[in-house]
């Protein structure tokens, strides 16, 4: 059986697991200073919890991944961060796709922020960014990135932004084929000598060929409301195909 669930806050690199997101009755709530405390408009967010559905209870605290330029992130600090320097585990939300049977590989892996009614429409009210995180060493230095990925785009923020008066139809963001267990699968490029993927256990160079019962992408996550008020009708939604 095929299943797609979602992680939050890995903690550390040696932690695989994470907290669980139910998707049918909570999610992820982004705050200002601390949770209940509004993000201005025109800001990005300085926290990041698991909520219930609606934002009005919360859970564990994530990891917070705040959008600070064009390809920088400053991470629960002050102080701005390359994109290529933060780590799996600094992502607050891990997509795993499992697959017990068989051993697969996955195509066409597609990220898109909706409104929660319909999977085309962009989210109203809120400006996101999101940034695919494919760099499975602790080692916060920028030549342990990845070079096997769905984007290449330099590292930077990819954005999703609702414009009045436009039909704002959602284009999904393309994220890595067969990113592994853990995701540890590169490529030819990340498999040589003191690499990105030097001296980790499991790691594999296959790129898109890469096959296993389990493969997880590592998503940042930034979030800056448009106008005032509660924004509840903003949702997440991943798809992949497996063969």
């Amino acid at each position: 059986m095929a299943e797609i669930k979602f992680y939050g806050n890995l903690i550390t690199a040696s932690d695989s697991q994470g907290t669980y997101i139910d998707h049918s009755a909570s999610g992820i709530g982004f705050f200002g200073g601390d949770f209940g405390l509004s993000v201005p408009v025109d800001s990005w967010q300085d926290s990041t919890f698991i909520t219930n559905s609606v934002g009005t209870e919360r859970a564990e605290k994530l990891m917070n991944t705040k959008f600070s330029s064009t390809s920088g992130t400053k991470h629960n600090t002050t102080n701005e961060q390359d994109n290529r320097t933060m780590p799996n585990h600094f992502a607050p939300l891990n997509i795993r796709f499992t697959h017990e049977d068989d051993a697969v590989r996955v195509k066409n892996c597609q990220l898109r922020i909706f409104d929660r009614d319909d999977i085309t429409k962009n989210a109203s009210g809120v400006h996101t960014y999101i940034y695919e995180i494919r760099h499975p060493s602790s080692s916060e230095t920028t030549g342990k990135a990845l070079n096997h990925r769905g984007t290449r785009n330099d590292h930077k923020w990819n954005s999703f932004l609702y414009t009045a008066g436009l039909d704002n139809e959602v284009s999904p963001l393309n994220f890595t084929e067969s990113p592994g267990m853990s995701g540890l699968n590169g490529n030819d490029t990340d498999d040589v000598a003191d690499g990105p993927l030097t001296g980790l256990t499991g790691a594999t160079a296959e790129a898109e060929g890469h096959h296993s019962n389990r493969h997880d992408w590592y998503v940042a996550l930034s979030a800056s409301p448009t106008e005032i008020g509660s924004k509840t009708d903003f949702g997440l939604y991943f798809t992949v195909e497996y063969l």
